[in-house]
Formats: structure tokens, C-alpha cells, sequence
């Protein structure tokens, strides 16, 4: 069983100055990357510009602490960037605290109910999905910044239809010179990776920022920074605990819901991608633990939700980063730089920011697997992949989830209802399978049904379709192929069975399986139709089948 302890115990038996060393530098990498990303992304959310950043240090050195991976660095991410911001200008600022806290509260005991493993049942059309709605609505929320567009203050556009029509009612008031500096700002971002050598190690993000202040102030231009719209501090984040009452906690608990199943799917996604790149195995539930201590604590800081980041991860193993430590280090040094470099944020050019985001919802979109399901996934998955994008776009993530999970289940049942099937024994010879009929002799007046696939409520009126006829007095059901039962397929077998005692035919059933045979000892079943009806095998059956 998976331990429940952090990684950061187990690695320290181990630990050599060497490794200090790797994880010091991968960790000092990070926090430069992280820097200009917690920004943008706090802006993105509806915050000032430092929530972001006590977001990446309290979350980031928390569950780096706690966690179940050697190698995750958290912080804010693009993924609740959109529900961050509709929580805000809903609830304020109070609200997006008390949910925060309340959806660390849920990922604490996912995790202690050991319910890490339970992740893998969101199917991959939902996750694809919701990640490229989440990537169209923080382009589309960037593109005002992009272009310097001058909008109505009065009007408060959260929607991301509301915003489309925004910038488009404004089209009218583009500033050239802001549109200038995001072009510049996105061909340094997708220059930098490409560079040769060490120079692509340095994080685009950070060139483009520079070079965006440099341009701005050297040329006085006619840009908005982050200063000309928000208070720049460089206070240390404090305590703070928010006035909770039941009313908040009601109008806020499903977006707790939401925040903590994003947060769940985002950062054992995250720990997955990282065990294959450093050969090892993440704790599930001792991530989803330390995610909720840390979003907890992030609450508690003035900061806004956080998870796994797989950019920030990937550099983390990539600058040689092999242990939690380098995810705590990353957290102190962006400390350092909040309280000596924070001012400058506010030199910051708006349209710069909106690149750096447009560039990390290309990233995230994953928009080749969008396409590749689209062309290649049965009709069913494909209608939930797009229905959960349409609905992450148009409505939020709580709605697109929602649907998506309900009708994902169901097109599953439907397909196994399918694949579930009651017919009459076929004389078949198969001498590849030792439990074939192979021309078996069957008894005068018995007729045989096998039962293929899982009996559930979806499948289990086929049971009542087994024609009963006046001739036969024995029945025997072979159920070696039956899986499952649940209690609406237990309810129709009770049924069957009053069928065939009015006909006076006699149950027989074979090869039950251990899960069905636990669920029919449970209601009884076993004492209704009589231990001595239940056989082993076929042959048995047959053989009980001549006897009466």
C-alpha cells in the first residue's frame, strides 16, 4: 500500500552535498522562470500582481515540504486562471480566500480517504477538453491588453462571450504602439527555446519582460504598465485568516469543488510527466495531502490557488533538480526577489504580460491532441471533447465538468449495455477453449443461457428477454463471462427467478464469479434458489440438470 509520508523524508537518507548543489541552482532557475509567470498570472486572475507571487512562495515551499513527488514545483497556473477571476468579481476577493481554503480542505481528505488512484477515472476527452477551453478563454480575456485597447470601466466583462463582444465593440481604439510591443514580446518567446547551446536555457519570459521595459521607457512610449494600473508592494506576505460565514460557504462551495478536482487531475498529471522523466514513482495521496496544505496555506497569505506546474517541473528536472529541496529554494529566492526587486514589476509593459499568457495557453492547449482525438477517437468520446471545450468557453469549467463527467458515464454504460448479451448455448466445437460446449449433452426438457459481459442497471432487463417456455423444467444461466452484478441486476435475477418458480422451471446457475456471487449471498439469493443450484462448472450443471 502507498505510503502516506512525503518524499522530502525518504530522499534526505540519501542526500549528498553534490545533489545540494544541483538542487540549489535548479531550484535559483525556477523561482527566474516562475517570476514573470506568477505575475502574469495573477493579473490573469483577477488579482494584484504579488498574490501571484505569495501564491508561488507559500504554496511552492508547502508543497514542495508535504508532497508525494521528488520533483513538482507548484504555484499559480494558467488552469484556474479564468475560475480565479470569476470567483473574484462575483465574491471578491474574501470569497476566493474561503474557497480556497475550503478546496484545500477537500484535498486533504481526498487525500487521507486515499482517493489519489480514483483520479484516472476522468477520461482524457474531459481533461483535453477543459484545458483548451481554458486556453481559449485566457487568449481571448489577453487580447484587450495585446492591443491596448481603451474600454468602458463601468462595464465589468467576466464571461468570456461578454469579453469577445468587448473587444470588439473597441476595436476602434488599438494602440499601435502596444501592439508593437506584444509582437516583439512573442517573437522573443518563440525565439528563445530555439536558441543554440546555453542560451536557450535562459527563460523567454524573463528576455521578453526586459526587453518590453527597455522599449517602453527608452522610447516613451504610449504603453500601460502594471504600475499605471495596479499597486505595486513589496510587503511580505501576511497572515491573514477571512471572515467565513455560512452564506460564503454556500455561495462558494461548488467552486471549492471545482478548484480542488482541477487542482487533483493538474498535479498528478504533473507527477506523472515527472516520474517518466526522473524514474520515479510519485505518492498520490500524499500529493493531494501536501496540495491542500498548501492551498490552505497559500489562503491564509493573501494568495490564490495553486497546483503542480509542468513547465515549471520539467525545468526544474532539466536544470538538474532531483529532490524536493530545489522546489523549497525556488520559493525562498522568489521571497528575496518580492522584497528587493518587486518595484520594478510596475515597470511591466501590459502587452508583454498578455504575450507571455498567450504563450502559455499555446502551451497548455495541446491543441495537435485536440485535433489527433477528433480524427481518431470513436463518435461518442469525441462528442464529450468537444461539448466539455464549447461549454469551458461559453459557460465555466463548473458546468463543462459536470456535463462532461455525467455524459461520459453514460455513453460508457450505454457502450457496455451493448457489449452485454443473453442468448442460448450455441453447439459450437472449440478445442482452444477446455471450457467450450464441444457437443456436450444437454438434458431432456433443460435449456441452457450463457450470460457475456457485466450485469448492470444499464444491461439488466436482458435478463428478462430469456424466453421461458412450458417444455422446460430446468434452465440452467452460465456466468462465467459475468464480471460484475449490482443491486438493479440482482432486483431482475429476484424477478427472473419468481418467473420461473411460477413456470415450474428450475434455476440452475454456473460458474458464478466471486463479485456476483458476494452480491447475490448478500440479498439472499443463494438461500432463495438453493446452494445445491449453484455449480461450479458446466458439466456440474448439466449433471444437476439430469438429477431432477
Amino acid at each position: 500500500m502507498e505510503k502516506l509520508k512525503p518524499k522530502l523524508f525518504s530522499v534526505m537518507k540519501t542526500y549528498t552535498k553534490e545533489q545540494f548543489v544541483n538542487d540549489v541552482i535548479a531550484g535559483i532557475i525556477v523561482a527566474i522562470i516562475a517570476l514573470p509567470l506568477s505575475i502574469a498570472l495573477a493579473l490573469a486572475s483577477g488579482v494584484t500582481p504579488e498574490k501571484g507571487i505569495y501564491t508561488a512562495i507559500i504554496a511552492g515551499f508547502l508543497i514542495s515540504f508535504f508532497g508525494g513527488s521528488r520533483v513538482q514545483i507548484s504555484g499559480p497556473t494558467a488552469a484556474f486562471a479564468t475560475i480565479v477571476a470569476g470567483i473574484v468579481a462575483e465574491n471578491g476577493m474574501e470569497g476566493l480566500l474561503v474557497a480556497t481554503i475550503l478546496a484545500g480542505i477537500i484535498l486533504i481528505l481526498m487525500g487521507l480517504l486515499k482517493m489519489g488512484s480514483l483520479i484516472k477515472f476522468i477520461p482524457y476527452t474531459i481533461t483535453t477538453g477543459f484545458t483548451a477551453g481554458i486556453a481559449v478563454t485566457i487568449v481571448v480575456g489577453q487580447i484587450k491588453s495585446y492591443l491596448g485597447l481603451t474600454t468602458d470601466p463601468s462595464v465589468n466583462a467576466i464571461e468570456t462571450v461578454e469579453k469577445v463582444e468587448e473587444v470588439l465593440r473597441h476595436m476602434d481604439t488599438i494602440n499601435w504602439s502596444a501592439v508593437a510591443i506584444g509582437l516583439v514580446s512573442s517573437i522573443i518567446l518563440w525565439l528563445c527555446p530555439k536558441l543554440p547551446g546555453f542560451l536557450k536555457k535562459i527563460p523567454g519570459s524573463l528576455v521578453a519582460v526586459v526587453v518590453g521595459i527597455v522599449l517602453v521607457n527608452g522610447f516613451d512610449m504610449n504603453v500601460k504598465t502594471i504600475g499605471q494600473l495596479y499597486t505595486i508592494t513589496s510587503d511580505l506576505p501576511k497572515f491573514q485568516v477571512p471572515a467565513i460565514s455560512f452564506d460564503m460557504v454556500r455561495t462558494v462551495l461548488p467552486d471549492a469543488f471545482t478548484i480542488a478536482i482541477l487542482a487533483a487531475i493538474e498535479s498528478l498529471l504533473s507527477c506523472v510527466v515527472a516520474d517518466s522523466m526522473v524514474n520515479s514513482k510519485h505518492r498520490s495521496n500524499m500529493e493531494l495531502v501536501a496540495q491542500g496544505i498548501g492551498n490552505v496555506g497559500s489562503a491564509l497569505f493573501g494568495g490564490i490557488p495553486a497546483t503542480g506546474a509542468i513547465a515549471r517541473t520539467a525545468a526544474n528536472v532539466n536544470n538538474g533538480g532531483r529532490t524536493p529541496i530545489a522546489g523549497m529554494v525556488h520559493a525562498i529566492v522568489l521571497l528575496l526577489i518580492l522584497v528587493l526587486l518587486m518595484p520594478f514589476a510596475g515597470l511591466i509593459p501590459m502587452p508583454t504580460i498578455a504575450a507571455i499568457l498567450f504563450m502559455v495557453a499555446y502551451n497548455m492547449s495541446e491543441w495537435r491532441h485536440f485535433v489527433h482525438l477528433c480524427k481518431t477517437a470513436p463518435k461518442s468520446d469525441i462528442i464529450v471533447l468537444v461539448l466539455t471545450f464549447v461549454l469551458t468557453v461559453v459557460f465555466d469549467l463548473v458546468v463543462a465538468i459536470g456535463v462532461g463527467i455525467v455524459l461520459a458515464a453514460m455513453l460508457f454504460m450505454k457502450r457496455m449495455s451493448e457489449v452485454t448479451d443473453v442468448e442460448g448455448w450455441k453447439y459450437i466445437d472449440d478445442e482452444n477453449d477446455p471450457d467450450s460446449i464441444t457437443l456436450r449433452e444437454v438434458p431432456k426438457n433443460t435449456v441452457v443461457y450463457e450470460i457475456s459481459g457485466p450485469l448492470f442497471f444499464g444491461a439488466a432487463d436482458k435478463i428478462l428477454n430469456i424466453s421461458l417456455k412450458e417444455k422446460y423444467n430446468v434452465l440452467i444461466l452460465r456466468m462465467r463471462s459475468v464480471s460484475a452484478l449490482d443491486a438493479t441486476a440482482m432486483h431482475f435475477m429476484e424477478q427472473f427467478y419468481e418467473k420461473c418458480q411460477k413456470k415450474n422451471i428450475t434455476l440452475v446457475l454456473s460458474h458464478v464469479n466471486e463479485q456476483p456471487m458476494r452480491t447475490m449471498k448478500k440479498a439472499g439469493f443463494d438461500k432463495l434458489v438453493g446452494e445445491e443450484n449453484f455449480c461450479a462448472h458446466i458439466d456440474d450443471a448439466l449433471k444437476r440438470a439430469a438429477e431432477i
